[in-house]
């Protein structure tokens, strides 16, 4: 170590470039650790990609390393060439990259404890036919991905644990995927209780000392299973053998922020490179994977029977048109049925808060974000009026302030207010409410469901924290308070997603009992989304949504990639957008269209004006080289942030 003096490094800044660093004698350092810098004045944590003992050519003086984070390398070459591939794909930096992949903390910290913490039984995986035939196709050498589409409470975990067991057996390394690892306590459960130490939970609210002492007992192979988010695709597992992506359809795969990677993407790169397995799996496929099913290019495996006694649910529409209150009479009376039956319901409502807008009834004034372009959401609780994209708050007022009248209200319903509402129905049933209002104490979400599993609870009522990872015996009833939330957005994939949700979410239903009842209030039964949703035809759904994907050119049979510009000044954004795309649209090759600039959906969020640019082809190698070329030649103005976002999940 003594003649290397010369460090390159990453930072994790928007920068498609490496620094170098000197390395002063009385410090060691080499591929692998982190360092601190000093960077435009800022000292800033990098990442040390090779050393060398030349400088780099060139006349300036290098700046020293001011000290080293590690005593010893946390990522290799291996993940060293990933981050290059991601950053490559996703049109951001190796920085960014490995910043997202590496833990954060400077020391080591333990774990707190992911023992079972209560007495629920363990689940024991007698399997069925079907899934004894998936088990073996996922450990046969087939090098396609696998797709195990199975209707909810088919029994796919048993699938997933049955297969990782075998590779663990064999001396491989698993990566098991879960949307939101908060709702995932039954997965960790299991899994500690079958393997011991050797699984590793790896998500967001473990310190970044806790995820630093994970990661190196991941690498080290000491921990051979990794449960967690989007950002465990990353994790170091030694010998990879299996990847398991579960509820594949989820748009949380996708990263919202740079690096704007996909994890299914980084999944299929990895098992590929590695030689491993990768298996997917969800009641409701994203349409992208049913056409990829349907052309061959994704094995199908198919669990069609519900294991616990119960059978799919009843589901019945019922149209709002004419209904007086938020929850009709039917789904009244459906209620008042199972309580008194002894039974339990969940209501569904994807909008938090207690009313979503406030507006004069005199001159149509509505409160409105003074950040963003959206409506502040009343909450009653708290006394507050919040925007739910910036968090922006204001009191609430009794006289408009626009023309000083007394004749003001709110409109809408969030979770807050429909709770109100069963408590005065319904006064003697316990009701719990979940959404990130109400579970924001650590630990409160686990009570709530435990709670609920134990019978302690007759009513749950939330968003998408109820819609999915849920598996309650004593549930008969779902009721979905609003059908059309997610159907409204102005966004290509809002039919996809609310047939997923209400799928997804009436699949809590009847799963040990073949009595399970779903009711959905909608002021649109008869969209496609929901009116299949509530027949149960998959199928015909995705025949659909498909033909109309490829009459709009949309995915799967195009590719796209979304330029977004944000900026304060609203001229500037919108001339530096225009300027782009006049460039881009001189040299258009055949085969890509190019969509904008226009106004995004939310136009303004946390003060920052947006437009954006879609552009659109089939070949994704031709599409990428093009807007790559002139990405690395046109700079956006100062004051002005350009965001690529490699195949959008979201559009708003």
């Amino acid at each position: 170590m003594d003649s290397i003096v010369f460090a390159e490094v990453a930072l994790n800044l928007p920068l498609n470039k490496t620094f170098t660093y000197r390395l002063p004698d009385d410090m060691k350092a080499g591929p692998g650790y982190r360092v601190e810098v000093d960077f435009r004045r800022r000292k800033v944590v990098a990442f040390v990609l090779s050393v060398s003992p030349d400088p780099p050519s060139g006349d300036f003086t290098l700046k020293d390393i001011l000290r080293v984070l590690d005593n010893e390398p946390v990522f290799g070459e291996s993940e060293a060439d990933l981050a290059r591939w991601t950053a490559r794909r996703y049109f951001s930096s190796v920085g960014e990259v490995l910043s997202s992949m590496l833990p954060g903390g400077k020391k080591e910290s333990s774990m707190p404890s992911i023992l079972p913490e209560d007495d629920v039984p363990l689940s024991e995986f007698t399997l069925s036919d079907e899934q004894q035939d998936a088990v073996r196709a996922i450990l046969d050498p087939d090098t396609r991905p696998i797709y195990l589409y199975g209707i909810t409470g088919s029994g796919k975990t048993a699938v997933f644990f049955s297969a990782a067991t075998e590779v663990l057996k064999r001396g491989g390394g698993v990566i098991y995927l879960v949307p939101e690892i908060s709702l995932t306590h039954q997965i960790v459960r299991e899994a500690v209780s079958r393997f011991g130490n050797i699984v590793s939970v790896w998500h967001s609210r473990i310190t970044p000392s806790q995820r630093l002492t994970e990661w190196r007992r991941i690498r080290s192979g000491e921990a051979r299973l990794v449960i967690g988010a989007r950002s465990a695709v990353f994790a170091p597992v030694a010998r990879l053998g299996l990847i398991i992506l579960d509820e594949e359809h989820e748009g949380s795969y996708k990263s919202g922020s740079s690096p704007r990677y996909h994890a299914r993407q980084i999944a299929m790169y990895r098992t590929k490179k590695d030689g491993a397995s990768l298996v997917m799996g969800s009641a409701t496929p994203s349409v992208e994977a049913s056409y990829l099913m349907e052309q061959g290019q994704l094995r199908t495996l198919h669990l069609t029977r519900r294991l616990a006694g119960g059978a799919p649910p009843q589901m019945k529409i019922l149209d709002m048109r004419g209904e007086k209150g938020v929850i009709s009479a039917e789904l009244a009376a459906g209620l008042k049925r199972t309580l008194a039956d002894k039974r339990q319901a969940i209501l569904f409502l994807n909008r938090r808060g207690f009313s979503y807008f406030f507006h004069c009834r005199s001159c149509g004034y509505e409160m409105r974000c003074e950040h963003c372009s959206v409506s502040l959401t009343f909450h009653k609780s708290r006394g507050i009026m919040l925007c739910h994209y910036c968090g922006y708050q204001s009191r609430p007022v009794q006289v408009c302030p626009e023309c000083g009248s007394l004749d003001v209200g709110y409109s809408g319903y969030g979770t807050e207010g429909i709770e109100e509402e069963i408590a005065a129905l319904f006064p003697d049933a316990r009701i719990a409410r979940v959404d990130t209002d109400s579970v924001s104490r650590k630990g409160s979400l686990r009570k709530i469901l435990g709670d609920f599993r134990q019978g302690k609870l007759d009513i749950l009522l939330g968003t998408q924290m109820v819609a999915k990872g849920l598996n309650f015996p004593g549930v008969r009833l779902v009721g979905i308070v609003m059908a059309d939330t997610t159907l409204m957005l102005p966004d290509f994939r809002s039919a996809e997603r609310t047939f997923a949700l209400l799928t997804q979410v009436a699949g809590r239903a009847g799963r040990f009992h073949p009595d399970g009842e779903v009711l959905i209030q909608t002021f649109h039964g008869q969209a496609p989304a929901i009116r299949l949703a509530a027949e149960n035809r998959q199928g015909d759904f995705y025949k659909e949504e498909l033909s109309v994907r490829r009459s709009l050119g949309f995915p799967p049979f195009a590719r796209l990639i979304r330029i977004l510009f944000r900026g304060k000044s609203k001229d500037k954004v919108l001339a530096a957008s225009r300027q782009f795309c006049t460039s881009l649209e001189r040299d258009l090759p055949r085969g890509i269209d190019l969509l904008g600039p226009s106004e995004a959906p939310l136009a303004v969020i946390s003060g920052n004006y947006r437009i954006h640019a879609i552009l659109r082809g089939e070949e994704f190698s031709v599409l990428y080289d093009f807007c790559s070329f002139f990405l690395e030649r046109i700079d956006p103005p100062s004051g002005v942030y350009r965001e690529v976002d490699v195949d959008p999940v979201s559009l708003l």
